[in-house]
């Protein structure tokens, strides 16, 4: 008895004075994009046999906040084979969303009739339509077999494991009474009171979760920054920090595409009645009354500021929005430096948050592991499409699974040696870094030179990429036009449904007709650009502004031209918000955020050079040998964006000229790794 109690102690000792690496070193391998030895045990977890076979649903669950107003929630609860729900309480993962919980029901029962789901995921996964004119269908079909619908409404499997799952509509949307906040405050205290609300459940153990995509996925991060109590972990799929700044109006520009149809959809839902309650008489009168109220929230600023000539005539909501000190554009910036529960952010180079992405991770003061970043290839509507099979991450609902058990329940499964970040190069596989930019990433300055590059096939004009300033000055004109309608902006903005009709985002060549095109020598050897970029142009307008886009694109030997990513800033928003922006150890930026506030706007001086500085979003590709880089340059956005319409006025929709003076050059600010030979 003596020895087996020394022998304890023996243990005892060893495991407090053993180096957690070492004990985390303990279990399968979760190394490279797969996850490695722990991938497949990460998938059994979700995909085999769960310890509850059935489900029991309460449905429309009111929850009353403390202004009074009622939201109301469907919460999913692990059931025997009878359909009685668990009577032990279990860990509560959350999802608030602005695009009714109808959605989320419909969804799930659809992937619950019985084999569907598993062949759904396997059909849609091995679908693969590449090279035929239906290309772009399969980065959609592919991310229905990664997982991401599970992701985005009820996940039955994660419920069977012993998850209770609550979906609740944000308040003005869904069954949801009041007046939908977008955002702001008001729902931001609202989750707050969700979260306190669920933890103090009989059947929750207080510790709560929060999943869901795009929307659902910023107010966990606007959560998670205020540190209630109850929220253990995260798991954010395409996510923003800052969705002005990332979507209603980067560079000043307001989204054509996706805001008015984003607008629509969530308005339109949100009139869908409760027929169940109508039909039991119980129908919910403050629900129809607030409806009636705020029939079309924000409809009527976006309208107004595309109608507007005189900015003293904007819409209060438009001026709101258009100074950054502003209660809403407070509201909606998250900073990442407060949040400190484990966070698994998963995003995409060509997705509407791309500037968010990489920068929420970055910030976040938590060591790897606790926090996780994975970036693939892929649009809004298809993350998660390149996942599943050999060699490729696992699928969202399989991390999603695996980060829950590691951080809810405790299970040393692996989840927190992944990665910590995941990503897809551009030209390149997939790949697991220990921090982003890439480790030995230096920037350097590449030129935008006149002289003729020689690939630039029909662009407007097709200049050079140098390493040194050429010392001849020279003038470029360039003009707003229609080409953009084919473009990678174009498909991003439609948050990639334009890539299922339209072979543009592969190939920016038809773009490139309305551009100007600075190529550079091919590499000698591949060459990796990680990190985000800035481009610094010498502009001279003809009028009172204009508008710049850029984007940098990788040139293949045959010629073709994929964009790798883009920025686009308004001149006269031009301001630098030094307090926000980065800069690399030669003093040139790295991330030039623009203050886009009417406070501070400079109208140009027709004639005048005026430099300014573009904030392009974050990249990680690989430059094969032989490939060269691109940066394009255009004098407008469309149909991505406008800019609102006294700025637009201000314009004239006239062409612009970039001026290369020696003394005053334009160049790419770029994150180089590798020896590319220029």
């Amino acid at each position: 008895m003596r020895m087996s109690f020394r022998l304890a102690l023996v243990a005892l000792t060893a495991a407090v004075l053993t180096p957690w690496s070492a004990l985390a070193a303990a279990g399968p391998d979760p190394s490279g994009p797969d996850g490695g030895a722990a991938g497949p045990e990460w998938a059994a977890a979700e995909d085999g046999p769960q310890p509850y076979p059935g489900i029991a649903v309460d449905w429309d669950v009111p929850i009353r906040m403390s202004d009074g107003v009622v939201l109301k929630a469907n919460v999913y609860h692990p059931a025997d084979a009878a359909g009685h729900a668990l009577a032990e309480p279990t860990p509560t993962v959350l999802n608030l969303t602005p695009y009714t919980k109808l959605i989320s029901a419909f969804a799930d029962a659809a992937l619950s009739i019985p084999g569907f789901s598993d062949a759904l995921i396997r059909f849609t996964r091995d679908l693969d339509l590449s090279g035929t004119p239906l290309s772009g269908v399969t980065d959609l079909t592919r991310s229905l077999g990664g997982g991401l619908p599970r992701n985005f409404s009820v996940d039955r499997q994660l419920i069977r494991g012993g998850y209770t799952q609550v979906v609740v509509d944000v308040r003005g949307t869904g069954f949801s009474q009041g007046d939908w906040d977008i955002l702001r405050g008001r729902e931001q205290q609202d989750t707050l009171e969700v979260i306190d609300w669920a933890s103090h459940q009989p059947w929750s153990t207080g510790d709560i979760g929060m999943s869901g995509v795009s929307y659902s996925g910023l107010n966990e991060l606007q959560a998670a920054a205020k540190n209630p109590p109850a929220l253990k972990a995260i798991f954010p799929v395409v996510p923003s920090r800052n969705p002005f700044r990332d979507l209603v109006a980067p560079g000043g520009a307001v989204g054509t595409v996706f805001m008015p149809a984003w607008l629509g959809l969530v308005n339109g839902t949100k009139l869908i009645p409760d027929v169940g309650s109508l039909l039991a008489g119980r129908f919910d009168g403050q629900w129809l009354a607030d409806r009636l109220a705020d029939p079309f929230t924000f409809v009527d600023a976006l309208i107004n500021a595309f109608t507007t000539p005189e900015i003293a005539q904007l819409d209060p909501k438009v001026q709101d929005l258009l100074r950054s000190g502003s209660a809403t554009r407070q509201a909606w910036e998250t900073d990442p430096s407060r949040i400190t529960v484990p966070t698994f952010v998963s995003g995409g180079w060509h997705d509407l948050f791309v500037l968010s992405e990489s920068d929420v991770y970055d910030r976040i003061p938590l060591p790897p592991g606790r926090k996780q970043l994975l970036m693939g290839d892929g649009y809004h509507i298809s993350n998660g499409n390149e996942s599943g099979r050999p060699g490729l991450p696992p699928r969202m609902d399989v991390l999603q699974r695996a980060w829950f058990d590691k951080w809810l329940k405790g299970i040393d499964n692996g989840i927190d040696r992944f990665g910590p970040i995941t990503v897809k190069q551009e030209g390149g596989g997939w790949v697991t870094l220990d921090s982003f930019p890439a480790p030995g990433t230096e920037y350097r300055r590449m030129y935008l030179s006149a002289a003729a590059g020689g690939t630039g096939g029909g662009s407007v004009h097709d200049g050079s990429l140098r390493p040194a300033p050429d010392p001849e000055i020279g003038m470029l004109t360039v003009a707003p036009g229609p080409a953009g309608l084919c473009s990678r902006d174009t498909t991003q903005q439609s948050a990639g449904f334009a890539g299922v009709l339209v072979g543009c985002a592969e190939d920016d060549r038809v773009h490139e007709l309305n551009g100007l095109t600075f190529t550079s020598a091919p590499v000698a050897a591949p060459t990796t650009i990680s990190g985000p970029i800035a481009v610094h142009l010498n502009t001279v307008q003809d009028a009172a502004d204009g508008f710049w886009l850029v984007s940098v694109n990788d040139v293949a030997p045959d010629g073709q031209s994929r964009v790798l990513t883009t920025g686009q800033l308004t001149a006269s928003l031009r301001l630098v918000d030094e307090s926000r922006s980065r800069r690399a150890p030669d003093g040139d930026y790295t991330a030039p955020v623009p203050d886009l506030s009417l406070d501070t706007r400079q109208p140009t001086v027709p004639g005048q050079p005026t430099p300014i500085d573009i904030e392009v979003a974050a990249a990680h590709a690989v430059l094969q040998p032989g490939h060269r880089l691109r940066v394009d340059v255009y004098a407008s956005t469309f149909p991505k964006g406008l800019s609102p319409l006294p700025v637009l006025l201000d314009t004239g929709l006239l062409a612009q000229h970039l001026l290369l003076d020696p003394a005053a050059p334009s160049f790419v600010h770029l994150p180089v790794n590798g020896d590319p030979g220029w």
